[in-house]
């Protein structure tokens, strides 16, 4: 298996003097949180140098991983990817220890560790983490992309097969917290703002804030962790505006174990708006009902309207329009 893109590929299209570039970018949703395979138009030849690196191979008998994968040089990746000790929290030396003691009840490694038949294994970022359908939003003019991300691991479970034909299969859970707190320091969920044109990170500030409702964190004094959960972009000439969903529970239907809903709960729903320049937090809005789509803008009158979309499922779905004075 071959790591894959998963998002939809923007083109950003820049004008230099003399020439003309075009930038296709594509954002990897959830496992790998890495960015921007820069393609040349007609050629599909990366701007960036993309190195085969040797990655881990699989215990379990029968698979045959790849031997290698491809990483991009650059830009960096904008989430964590894979896990280490280093990875951690540090909060407090007992919390600490708490978090090393849960983490040796799986299988961990880098980018790619395949999933071992002894212990469940960390999928980081996982299938919830990393950026998503929400998006990017790119800026014509600095050639700047801005991408929200999570830091949501998964780990995958191996167990024999009842199919036909098919050795094992995976069940995929949340990784363990201790009372709600991840295993991980923060933030966990961010905005990363990438220069196109230099493959370089300009800034990254946390979205949202899980000591807020996290007992715990909210003890220790801690503020501006982020909170895992994807955000919704709106970019203007000099703001970047996200709204952050709120927590999703999923609830089985049927006689499948697959088929689930989505339950959405309301938490700290605004919107906030950063200066798209510096990663600076300007200002903030409050909702009714958390963001679930991208926010838009446009003049009614001579009057700028943000219109963003709320609720869905079990919330009343209900687009909400904000005048600016």
């Amino acid at each position: 298996m071959r790591g894959c893109l998963s998002t939809v590929p923007g083109k950003l299209t820049r004008e230099r003097p003399g020439a003309r570039r075009q930038a296709v970018q594509g954002r990897s949703a959830g496992k790998q949180a890495r960015l921007l395979l820069r393609l040349r138009p007609c050629v599909g030849e990366t701007n960036l140098p993309i190195e085969e690196r040797p990655v881990p191979q699989s215990t379990v008998p029968g698979e045959r991983p790849s031997p290698t994968q491809p990483f991009p040089t650059r830009p960096a990746p904008f989430d964590r990817q894979g896990v280490t000790e280093n990875d951690v929290i540090d909060f407090t030396p007992e919390l600490r220890k708490q978090a090393l003691a849960v983490l040796e009840k799986y299988n961990y490694g880098p980018l790619f560790t395949p999933p071992s038949l002894q212990k469940p294994t960390i999928e980081m970022p996982g299938i919830a983490g990393g950026a998503s359908w929400s998006g990017a939003a790119c800026d014509p003019e600095t050639g700047i992309c801005y991408i929200s991300s999570v830091t949501f691991p998964y780990a995958a479970t191996m167990s024999k097969s009842s199919v036909p034909g098919i050795d094992y299969v995976g069940e995929m859970t949340p990784v363990e917290t201790m009372q709600g707190v991840p295993l991980w320091k923060p933030p966990y969920g961010r905005i990363t703002a990438i220069d196109l044109n230099t493959g370089n990170h300009r800034w990254m500030a946390p979205v949202g804030d899980l000591a807020q409702s996290n007992p715990v964190l909210r003890q220790l004094g801690l503020h501006h962790l982020g909170r895992p959960a994807r955000g919704h972009l709106l970019l203007t000439k000099t703001l970047l505006i996200i709204g952050q969903e709120g927590n999703t529970q999923r609830e089985g239907i049927g006689k499948s174990p697959a088929a689930t809903l989505p339950n959405f709960e309301i938490h700290d729903p605004k919107l906030c708006a950063y200066d798209k320049a510096t990663g600076r937090n300007v200002g903030e809005v409050a909702l009714p009902r958390n963001a679930t789509g991208a926010p838009m803008t446009y003049l009614l009158n001579g009057k700028q309207v943000i219109v963003v979309a709320t609720g869905g499922s079990n919330l009343p779905a209900e687009l909400i329009a904000l005048w600016l004075t």
